[in-house]
């Protein structure tokens, strides 16, 4: 297929649209408007259903519904409104409902400003909500990477019965880069024979989709069965890329489009001489600890960068587990780092300051 110009958020709601998606549930709020834009769209072309919601907590709300009904279904926002979302969205993992979620973060805490940030991390990666409860959440780099993770990740919701977080930022939702939507294979899925799509009586038994468990000792089976789901996700999708870290001395951790700036600043550090790699998660959770714990055994140091005060850093400093020295540069309110600031803080970490 030929390449087209996208925008981030449009490539991502294309994917979606590809993926099988048939029902969108949204509210608007910047970075992220051009996706409820296009899925209104696009939404009733194919048969599908779009609703803009009274709210945040209305369209996840919908969200359930739908996905109890077995639907495709998707929800977009950005850092507030996903703050709004966040009952909807632990009542939807409790009740083993598959969807896609996508995060595009703009800077707080508060209502904070348009510009964006990686400071949701915490967010993403902790549950987000109340309970014992995991989301996976995977970190695209690029607006085809935006469009590939969003499609594996209906796949993904759909295998293990989960809410699957897309996390951008404002920057991946706006660019423009070239975008191809693979025509992929289909994906052997169990059916969806737990959803709520009407009872003869006769053919199944009745299927209750159902997030409240008064007793005790229900609800802690309930917990039991998520964590072995979750131990399984952790063993089986781990994703992570490394660049140029077979020779290095140091080595940077960074997720998203911040990964693409730490990987110009591998490159300008390695011409002043300094031998540095890259890892870079591609899921956050499940976070590529083993990934991090290896890499920490090989190299002098470790520089986390981010867009925000230090949140992956905590999972990175735990993977390598004080084996070598884990050093941070972060930027925060929009502020977008620059490969020269980052090589300056290697240099840093090489000459000990």
């Amino acid at each position: 297929m030929a390449k087209e110009l996208m925008k981030g958020n449009e490539a991502i709601a294309e994917a979606a649209v590809k993926a099988g998606c048939k029902a969108f549930f949204g509210y608007p709020i910047t970075p992220q408007n051009q996706i409820p834009e296009y899925m209104s769209r696009r939404m009733p072309q194919i048969g599908g259903a779009f609703v803009q919601a009274e709210s945040e907590v209305a369209a996840i709300n919908m969200v359930y519904g739908a996905a109890g009904a077995g639907a495709r279904v998707m929800t977009s926002s950005s850092s507030p409104g996903i703050s709004l979302k966040q009952e909807g969205i632990s009542y939807i993992a409790c009740a083993e409902l598959p969807c896609v979620i996508v995060n595009i973060v703009r800077s707080g805490p508060g209502l904070g400003g348009i510009l964006p940030s990686q400071g949701d991390y915490f967010q993403a990666t902790r549950g987000g909500g109340h309970g014992d409860y995991r989301l996976i959440v995977l970190a695209p780099a690029s607006v085809q990477e935006a469009a590939d993770l969003v499609m594996d990740g209906f796949d993904l919701a759909d295998k293990y019965r989960i809410p699957v977080m897309v996390l951008g930022d404002g920057m991946i939702g706006q660019m423009m880069e070239p975008v191809e939507f693979q025509e992929r294979p289909a994906v052997e899925l169990p059916e969806k024979d737990w959803a709520a799509t009407g009872w003869d009586g006769k053919s199944r038994d009745r299927a209750i989709v159902n997030s409240l468990y008064i007793e005790a000792d229900v609800m802690s089976e309930v917990n039991k069965k998520l964590k072995a789901k979750y131990d399984e996700i952790e063993k089986n999708e781990v994703r992570v890329q490394n660049f140029m870290t077979d020779d290095a001395d140091y080595v940077i951790v960074a997720f998203g489009t911040i990964a693409r700036i730490a990987k110009n600043a591998v490159l300008k550090a390695r011409e002043q001489g300094i031998k540095v790699g890259l890892v870079r998660p591609i899921t956050l959770w499940p976070f590529p600890a083993d990934a991090v714990d290896k890499i920490s055994r090989q190299v002098k140091g470790m520089l986390v960068v981010e867009m925000n005060q230090g949140q992956m850093l905590e999972d990175v400093r735990l993977a390598s587990e004080g084996r070598v020295p884990v050093a941070f540069y972060g930027t925060t309110g929009g502020i977008i780092p620059a490969p020269d600031d980052i090589v300056a803080e290697l240099v840093k970490m090489k000459e000990g300051k």
